[in-house]
């Protein structure tokens, strides 16, 4: 570069950190403006020569980050200074960590390390070991939440400018902003830069249908603007003779949104009536705001009928990101359903800063901060290591992006929930015990099962008993990660006992079949039963899959020749202390699949349009002439199937065969006599691993008969169950029918 080129360049730079100063949204004293014009000398040293692709100085990529930092999220002097330092340690080997700490203390340091931990993360990567890094990344909150913020800023300011990358990696890093940064934008509140970012998301992974949107909302801006007009005039004269401060704004959808809407109602752009919404913001008292909104409210529906189903009043109970505002949906000028947002400045501010405008507003520290509340609920979400790293970021991003119902306990306080939560999502919301001890529900005063979905309003009470606790069924109601989490760590620690009782009773059945149960048989074992781990092993032996008869054939085949070669094949290293059972894991095979509430096995083709296969989220279809067709749940026909023939679907999930449990019905006759029925139930709630779902029983001239429905996991328990039935004083007959 010439030296006026450089002098120019210096000036633009200089330039850019004073605009930085100026737009700040906190008022910036002068400690704080020494501490960001030191951070900015640094990071002006550190990327001295560097470029980036475009071919400007790098300097500009942390100004841009600070400047995101400091005025679209309103963040303090400490975060802007950590936002201009983000690339220091990583770009520059002159910086480390401990020279930040020296120069700027240990807060900034603690940031621009998580950035730095970030940033470093492998991207050229699988699904899953991406998915992992996101789980790391998320695990920095631990340290300081405002490593996110940056972070969100971070990548805002790269995808606005990506046009210099090679199309794979724009596709890359658009797909990324998408599956993670716009979700968590949307959770801290950050509206205006979620849309920033799934608008830039979708113009790199669908640059056809982005430009056509963009170019289709261009043309309507006129209209649109006339429209506005239109609505304006007609509640102008009425807003004004109660003598209100307030302006008017159309806002357009975002480009994603009308996207979203397009695919999902199967139109076209011209058919997407609710293209913007009107905003009505208003200047009012802290102690008038909500008295105001309403009357704003009445005097819109006075001229426009509202549609009585769409009132969202996130005054009275604020969304947890802290949104405030009242929404209404009415039939606007020549027709059209118009969404009218009511706020007061206040409440625009802090849906446009989110955070940082609660700060400002809040008054001494009374009020807790919604940013605490979130990264505490998120910590719950963090908490749970155990489920593989995909799994916990498609749960994280359920909480993230889940729309919200409120509910209320019996003593009237409320509790924010994901919108289709039920009653064991609120248990758990409560308090982790609660949860594991839920014995059912009363939804308004009425019992529901567990699977019942909360709407908002709903009055909850949760009963519990000591002696309840969760199965694997819970899994199917449940749909918070917080309760999912807990649920599944309870049963695997239930299947840790089990597996550790089966261990014991394989000793003793392998002594009388003259094998020692060490690291070699119990290799032969998995091998032979088609296993992953020895603690499938003993879970199965623990819950009487496999059984003295399976065993003996098992013995019985050790002595072939070909399974001899085989034994000395394997080189399965098995988990028998107590530790090392402890770290393995119960795999599940998916191989069997059941249909409807009762879990029936049924015949059954694979859809060719989709192809499930085992694992996959799937369900049956009854076609006229080729029987139960499977599809998976996401299958491109899905939606149309569900919605033109949902009397044929069939609800159908994947198990494990070799810990599938069995319905089975039990007759019973004998001699009658008191407190028969009494010691009939005793023998069964004594049996483990055996559920009654129904018993009846009829009593005539002193010979009584009954009926009882079990679910028991194989046929060694149901044998074991009825011979201890026999053994009951005045029992004639037990048969299985």
């Amino acid at each position: 570069m010439t030296e006026l080129e450089l002098e120019k360049e210096n000036v633009a730079i200089a330039k850019a950190y004073k605009e930085l100063l100026r737009v700040s949204y906190r008022t910036l004293t002068n400690d704080d403006k020494k501490l960001i014009r030191k951070a900015f000398d640094v990071a002006v040293d550190a990327h001295k020569d560097q470029r980036r692709k475009s071919g400007e100085a790098y300097i500009f990529h942390p100004i841009a980050v600070a400047k995101i930092v400091a005025q679209g999220i309103g963040m303090d002097a400490t975060s802007i200074a950590a936002a201009l330092l983000h690339d220091v340690v990583e770009d520059n080997e002159d910086y480390t960590i401990a020279d930040i700490e020296q120069l700027f203390g240990e807060t900034v340091a603690k940031i621009v390390d998580g950035l730095t931990k970030i940033s470093s993360l492998d991207t050229e990567m699988d699904v899953s070991l991406q998915a992992e890094n996101f789980r790391r990344m998320l695990l920095t909150l631990n340290d300081d939440v405002r490593v996110i913020i940056i972070k969100i800023a971070d990548r805002l300011h790269n995808m606005q400018t990506m046009e210099s990358m090679r199309s794979d990696k724009q596709v890359k890093i658009a797909s990324e902003t998408l599956y993670i940064y716009a979700p968590l934008a949307h959770r801290i509140g950050l509206y205006n830069i979620k849309t920033e970012l799934e608008d830039l998301g979708l113009k790199y992974t669908e640059p056809e249908v982005y430009k056509d949107i963009l170019t289709k909302i261009k043309e309507s801006k006129e209209e649109q603007d006339a429209y506005i007009n239109e609505f304006n005039n007609v509640i102008k004269t009425s807003l004004d003779k109660e003598h209100l401060d307030y302006d008017i704004k159309g806002r357009p959808k975002s480009i994603f949104s009308i996207r979203r809407k397009m695919q999902n109602q199967g139109v076209s752009f011209d058919e997407v009536y609710d293209k913007f919404a009107v905003r009505i913001i208003y200047k009012s008292e802290p102690e008038n705001e909500k008295f105001l909104a309403w009357k704003i409210y009445s005097i819109v529906t006075d001229h426009f009928r509202p549609n009585p189903t769409r009132l969202r009043d996130w005054i009275s109970s604020p969304k947890s990101t802290g949104y405030e505002a009242l929404h209404i949906t009415v039939v606007g000028p020549k027709g059209r359903w118009v969404e009218v947002q009511i706020r007061s400045e206040r409440m625009n501010e802090i849906a446009e800063k989110g955070f940082a405008a609660h700060y400002k507003y809040k008054e001494g520290s009374e009020k807790e901060d919604n940013l605490d509340t979130w990264v505490a609920k998120l910590q719950e979400a963090l908490e749970n290591h155990e489920t593989n790293a995909v799994d916990f970021v498609e749960q994280f991003k359920l909480n993230l992006y889940s729309k919200e119902i409120f509910v209320f306990t019996p003593k009237g306080e409320l509790k924010s929930l994901p919108k289709g939560a039920t009653p064991l999502d609120f248990a758990f919301s409560i308090h982790t015990e609660v949860g594991m001890k839920t014995r059912g529900a009363k939804v308004n005063g009425k019992l529901v099962p567990l699977s019942h979905e909360l709407k908002s309003g709903d009055r909850v009470d949760i009963l519990t008993s000591e002696t309840a606790k969760p199965n694997s069924n819970w899994l199917d109601y449940a749909t918070t990660a917080r309760a999912r989490g807990k649920i599944k760590s309870s049963l695997k620690e239930d299947k840790k006992l089990i597996a550790e009782d089966g261990k014991e009773i394989l000793r003793r059945k392998l002594k009388q079949l003259k094998i020692v149960l060490n690291e070699k048989s119990v290799n032969e074992l998995v091998s032979y039963f088609k296993l992953k781990t020895s603690l499938d092993l003993f879970y199965r032996i623990g819950v009487g899959t496999i059984d003295n008869k399976m065993l003996k054939e098992f013995a019985s085949s050790r002595s072939n020749v070909f399974m001899s070669y085989i034994k000395n094949k394997i080189s399965r290293k098995p988990t028998l202390t107590k530790e090392e059972l402890d770290k393995d894991e119960i795999t599940s095979k998916y191989d069997l699949l059941v249909f409807g509430k009762e879990e029936e096995k049924l015949d059954y083709k694979f859809a060719n349009c989709c192809n499930p296969i085992p694992g996959d989220p799937v369900f049956g279809f009854l076609t006229i002439n080729d029987g139960l067709k499977v599809h998976k749940k996401n299958c491109p026909n899905a939606v149309s199937l569900q919605s033109n023939y949902a009397y044929r679907i069939m609800i159908a999930k994947w198990i494990d065969s070799s810990q599938q449990e069995f319905a089975a019905k039990i007759i019973l006759s004998g001699i009658d006599n008191l407190g028969l029925v009494n010691e009939i139930t005793k023998v069964i709630s004594s049996n483990m691993h055996v559920n009654m779902k129904s018993i009846s029983f009829q009593s005539d001239d002193g010979i009584f008969s009954g009926k009882i429905n079990v679910i028991v996991k194989n046929n060694t328990l149901l044998k074991k169950l009825m011979d201890n039935l026999k053994k009951i004083n005045g029992i004639d007959k037990v048969s299985r029918v």
